[in-house]
């Protein structure tokens, strides 16, 4: 079957409540991962599995049993042939202030949601991609981690309907960051380029496997910093993350461009690694 209507267990019982005073509810206390299912199986699940603890490690919450997470995620996804499982870990129920002394323990909640509707097209045919006014703010503490605040994201997606598939984002020194949704990456000549997250921004998962294993294309993947300016002079842009795999960009900022052979190359690794649902 595929993915319907959402299905979910909190702290391991099949519930959609939650207790007013978690504090994911108050203060954004918490990671989430998001996570493609294909054939009743998360996939890259101990990649996502590896950032959510070092979420939960950096905020100083006790992550929940790899083996436990791990059984109820099987529970949820055993019968789908698609969908997406989000995980989310709060810090739990706890008082009013923003001292955390007071918890009883992290709070786990798992969803099953249907597979979206991105249809055959846009890993095809490529997607738009347009340009926010919204800025990241600079954050080293949680640079990286994927936290439950995602105020500014929202505000970003608001600036826009339909006409992009995701918009690019910049810090408050000009820098590009990422896009609301998606890390983004440049091929210039032998070079695929993606920027530093080290002050804000999410590492994303698919980020992190072209990054690893880039070299087994004999393509030289790495990190630098890059300007607004230099994504129009790219030879290629493509957009990442675990539900959509890798989307070539055929349109930025209203200028037209190829699809290039360095993204179909990834694309087709993807695939074949069973990395991301890109059919």
């Amino acid at each position: 079957m595929t993915a319907r209507h959402r299905a979910c267990l909190v702290n391991g019982e099949e519930r959609s409540m939650l207790d007013v005073h978690d504090r994911g509810l108050h203060y954004g206390d918490g990671v989430f991962e998001t996570m493609a299912v294909a054939g009743g199986a998360a996939l890259l699940w101990e990649q996502h599995l590896r950032r959510l603890r070092r979420g939960c490690q950096r905020l100083a919450i006790d992550a929940p049993e790899p083996d436990l997470l791990r059984r109820e995620a099987a529970e949820l996804v055993a019968e789908a042939k698609r969908g997406v499982l989000k995980l989310i870990v709060t810090r739990g129920a706890g008082g009013r202030g923003y001292r955390y002394s007071d918890c009883g323990g992290a709070t786990r909640i798992l969803e099953l949601h249907p597979w979206p509707d991105h249809g055959r097209a846009t890993w095809r045919d490529g997607a738009v991609l347009g340009q926010c006014r919204t800025r990241l703010s600079r954050q080293p503490l949680l640079a990286g981690i994927k936290h439950l605040n995602r105020l500014e994201q929202v505000l970003a997606r608001s600036e826009w309907d339909d006409e992009w598939h995701d918009a690019v984002m910049l810090d408050d020194r000009d820098a590009v960051v990422e896009c609301t949704m998606s890390n983004l990456f440049l091929v210039r000549g032998e070079a695929v380029l993606t920027p530093p997250l080290r002050a804000c921004g999410v590492t994303g998962v698919m980020r992190e496997m072209i990054l690893a294993r880039g070299h087994a294309l004999q393509l030289d993947v790495r990190e630098a910093p890059l300007r607004l300016t230099e994504l129009d002079t790219a030879d290629e842009l493509f957009l990442t993350n675990s539900i959509i795999g890798l989307w070539p960009v055929v349109e930025f900022n209203g200028r037209r461009r190829s699809i290039g052979r360095v993204s179909l190359r990834l694309q087709e690794y993807i695939r074949e690694h069973n990395w991301a649902i890109m059919d």
